[in-house]
């Protein structure tokens, strides 16, 4: 039981912080800094950080894409895989 909620936590902060990361996305600190920073400390404090940070300007483009978008899917299909796996109704 120790071991699966340790992964749950795990698991929602990585995704938390691919929110995060999505955030920054559309700001100066880009999707990398602001996932790496809410990695490091916690999504709360990335989140602050990314605000923080000034919004692109109009006629800047998004350099890498879907990218963040791909990651928060992944982020979500995991996050729902553990709740599952916690619950019982998938054996790990």
């Amino acid at each position: 039981m120790t071991a699966s909620i340790i992964i749950f936590g795990l698991i929602s902060g990585c995704f938390f912080s691919v929110l995060v990361g999505l955030v920054g996305s559309r700001r100066n600190i880009g999707f990398t800094w602001a996932f790496i920073l809410s990695l490091l400390f916690t999504p709360i404090i990335g989140l602050l950080l990314t605000l923080l940070s000034s919004k692109k300007s109009a006629n800047e483009s998004n350099k890498y894409g879907c990218v963040g978008t791909v990651f928060g899917i992944l982020g979500f299909v995991f996050l729902i895989l553990c709740i599952l796996a916690i619950v019982g109704i998938i054996v790990v």
